[in-house]
């Protein structure tokens, strides 16, 4: 079953960070993401620099930027 037809429904981002190196990095990041209101999910992979979030609606921008800079990274934009 497939809610393509409904207007809500989970909004998928791809955002590029630069600084993250290992797993670690990859988990400070989620963790600090995750924490923003609305977010279900966090996939970090730092060979790329992409982070994936799944979140209930489209996320503002400078929250995502906020967290990704207190993990200590830096929030590139999105892909």
């Amino acid at each position: 079953m497939s809610a393509q037809s409904d207007t809500q429904g989970p909004v998928t981002t791809v955002y590029k960070v630069t600084g993250m190196t290992c797993a670690h990095c990859e988990g400070a990041v989620s963790e600090e993401i995750s924490e923003i209101a609305g977010v279900g999910s966090v996939t970090a992979v730092a060979a790329s620099g992409e982070v994936t979030v799944v979140s209930e609606a489209p996320l503002d921008e400078e929250a995502v930027r906020a967290a990704v800079d207190e993990a200590g990274y830096e929030l590139v934009g999105t892909v």
